[in-house]
């Protein structure tokens, strides 16, 4: 028999205790491969995107393979839509044994895909729509693994347990610059564009299976009442009983996934195309980053439980604010692996502020009727619009020799965050977690 845990009480026994933490682990390693099949992409992008956009200079190849990896962001809005209403209408653990077989489906499509010397302008349309497919797959994973997780985690700890959400989404971007890095150790530059880029997309069609059969054995967090009320899963019934804090969602994600994907998926091509890195130089100061900010979440989760969400948000939007164009710029000018190391990482620990409990704090404002679509279209939204077109933008502005202007950017987006920040409600002040132990 299941039951909502946003809305029972905190006193659970040891033996619950240990199922909520292997279900966090179930959720965490399935949450994984979807996010390294996502990302696997953009990492291997800077060797394919000749195999499929041969024409013009490595600048404009990327701005074509950026764009498919926009489009598929595009995409998470629809697939935040229809996971979110599985979620919410037929269960947590359903909706996310479909996605994480759809993203495995799509890597391995991928890494047998012809490419345009073999079938013309038919490989980068098939491309695409395989990207759309992985789009809506991973739209529909952010705001049902974060819902799962927020609604699993023990009362008190709650910043803690759910910061394992991004632990395993930045561990999908780690393990794929891990497999990149040992490839890359062992097979030329011919090999890595002849061959070498699709042998990390098997990896994760293959593992994909894995997590597939973790979740099957998942325990369920919402009731058959919960499931069965009126307007469960709609987009009418969110905004009608949280219109609000989705506006608010939506404000915060937009600065949040675009300053995220700036120092994530981006900084490797930043790293080569204007600091003057070699691809293995760049691609081995952003493994140790991504290390480092992985372990960073916890401890950012824990800090969160101590000083409460409000706090954290204030905190990561000002100093985002404050800080983007001075760090950028000392990035975009450093010659030193290690100076990289050091500034990205600074950057990366104010982002650890908001990414530790991204998917906790959107689900504590909303109900568990509509949690899974609140916090997933919400995200996708602000997520798609300006998470996604991060590298496009940037890749953009520097072909039009405005290269700093991004930085601007990405400073206005976030002073717009710090003043969502501080209209945004205090889960300490109540909040749809708050019945099951939210902590202030």
């Amino acid at each position: 028999m299941t039951h909502d845990v946003s809305e029972t009480g905190d006193a659970i026994t040891s033996t619950e205790a240990r199922h909520r933490i292997f279900s966090i682990v179930g959720a965490a390693t399935g949450n994984l491969v979807e996010w390294y099949d996502f990302y696997v992409y953009a990492f291997t992008a800077i060797y394919f995107s000749a195999e499929f956009f041969p024409a013009g200079d490595q600048t404009s190849q990327l701005l074509n393979t950026s764009a498919i990896f926009f489009a598929g962001f595009l995409l998470r809005p629809i697939g935040s839509w229809l996971f979110g209403m599985i979620a919410d209408r037929y269960g947590r653990r359903t909706s996310m044994v479909i996605s994480v077989l759809a993203m495995c489906l799509g890597s391995a499509i991928i890494a047998v895909l012809p490419t345009y010397a073999s079938i013309g302008l038919a490989a980068p349309i098939l491309l695409f729509l395989v990207r759309v497919m992985q789009g809506l797959s991973v739209g529909g994973e952010y705001g049902t693994s974060a819902t799962y997780m927020s609604e699993v985690a023990i009362g008190g700890r709650r910043g803690f347990y759910a910061s394992f959400q991004y632990v395993t989404l930045i561990g999908g971007q780690l393990l794929a610059t891990l497999v990149l890095a040992i490839e890359q150790l062992f097979l030329t530059q011919a090999e890595m564009r002849e061959w070498g880029w699709r042998v990390p997309f098997a990896i994760g069609a293959v593992v994909a299976v894995i997590a597939f059969y973790l979740r099957r054995g998942l325990h369920e967090t919402i009731s058959d009442e919960t499931r069965s009320k009126q307007g469960s899963g709609t987009i009418a019934e969110t905004f009608r009983a949280s219109g609000r804090n989705f506006l608010i969602v939506v404000g915060f994600t937009a600065g949040g996934s675009l300053i995220f994907y700036t120092y994530t998926t981006y900084m490797g091509k930043y790293l080569v195309n204007t600091a003057g890195f070699t691809k293995e130089a760049a691609t081995n100061t952003m493994t140790v980053v991504l290390l480092v900010y992985m372990l960073m979440q916890p401890l950012f989760g824990w800090i969160s439980d101590l000083i409460g969400r409000k706090t954290s948000m204030i905190l990561f939007t000002g100093l985002s604010t404050l800080t983007t164009v001075p760090l950028m710029t000392a990035i975009g000018a450093t010659k030193s692996p290690v100076t990289a190391f050091i500034l990205i990482t600074v950057a990366l620990a104010i982002v650890s502020l908001y990414t530790s409990i991204s998917g906790l704090v959107k689900a504590e404002m909303f109900p568990a009727h509509v949690r899974a679509i609140g916090v997933g279209l919400a995200y996708a939204i602000g997520n798609a619009l300006f998470g996604g077109s991060a590298e496009y933008v940037a890749l953009w502005l520097k072909s039009a020799n405005m290269e700093t202007t991004f930085y601007w950017y990405v400073t206005a987006m976030m002073a717009i965050g710090f003043v969502v920040s501080l209209i945004m409600p205090n889960p300490k002040k109540g909040g749809y977690l708050q019945g099951h132990g939210t902590e202030h």
